[in-house]
């Protein structure tokens, strides 16, 4: 049996890098996809080479600004030429601006249009790049990586939660759109412990926010990258008859008064 193939956006660190070393460990070929700095996505690569080696996974890693549509392209065509396939697109690259909600000033025109390039736009992109190869073997799935800032209108900045409240409804467009051959559905993290998170915010912001979360959430715990993966696997794999949903993972914040 042919195997199958996962691309996930965005993975040289965080919730992408989780979501790579959890689709090799169960023997997907995966890929890793970086914007800008090879090394780290090289560690994750060979973080998944050595997971998936006793069954066999292969992985190999792609430069793409996703916000480039020829990126996009020249990626989709990368994996068509090493595999010929692919089953799983995972939509994880997103970028962001730390702005207070309350700084109406701290954010223009560029900075909405950049957040957007990559986190709506590039999303949409990579799905119509590889719409061929997820149609291949069907059923394919897309995961998008949503934020629970796009119900709550919290999170690192209003075009951020903006962007994500846009990927929702892409998420709905698309799942109308592609089915039955394309599952589409989107995740929405909570406050997920990474190094990105932690360095945009500051290291006293950072524990604030921890410390609040922790409090108002009905589990009383921040998310692990681990833990968004395992959604990631789920509605990739798992969830077959569902298509046009978000899932939260949320440790229960968003049950609770902000």
């Amino acid at each position: 049996m042919e195997r199958k193939v996962c691309v996930v956006t965005g993975s040289s660190s965080g919730i992408g890098a989780a979501t790579a070393r959890l689709y090799a460990e169960r023997g997907w070929n995966v890929v890793i996809n970086y914007s800008r700095e090879a090394a780290p996505a090289e560690a994750v690569a060979a973080e998944c080479r050595a997971l998936g080696q006793s069954v066999g996974a292969e992985v190999m890693v792609c430069q793409a600004n996703v916000a480039e549509d020829a990126d996009c392209r020249a990626l989709a065509a990368a994996v068509e030429a090493r595999w010929g396939r692919c089953d799983v697109l995972v939509n994880n690259a997103g970028t962001t601006k730390f702005v207070g909600a309350r700084n109406l000033d701290g954010l223009d025109a560029e900075d909405f249009a950049r957040i957007y390039a990559v986190n709506v736009i590039g999303a949409f992109q990579m799905v119509r790049a590889l719409e061929p190869l997820l149609k291949r073997h069907p059923p394919g799935a897309v995961v998008n990586m949503s934020s629970i800032a796009s119900v709550t209108g919290m999170g690192s900045s209003v075009a951020y939660a903006a962007s994500k409240g846009a990927l929702n409804t892409l998420t709905l467009s698309l799942a109308r759109a592609l089915g039955p051959a394309i599952r589409v559905n989107a995740i929405a993290p909570g406050l997920v412990e990474t190094p990105w998170l932690q360095n945009g915010m500051g290291a006293e912001r950072y524990a604030a926010s921890v410390q609040g979360y922790k409090a108002r959430a009905a589990l009383a715990e921040i998310i692990q990258p681990e833990d968004v993966a395992r959604a990631a696997w789920y509605l990739g794999v798992d969830a077959v008859k569902t298509t046009g949903e978000w899932l939260a993972v949320d440790a229960g914040a968003k049950l609770m008064p902000m």
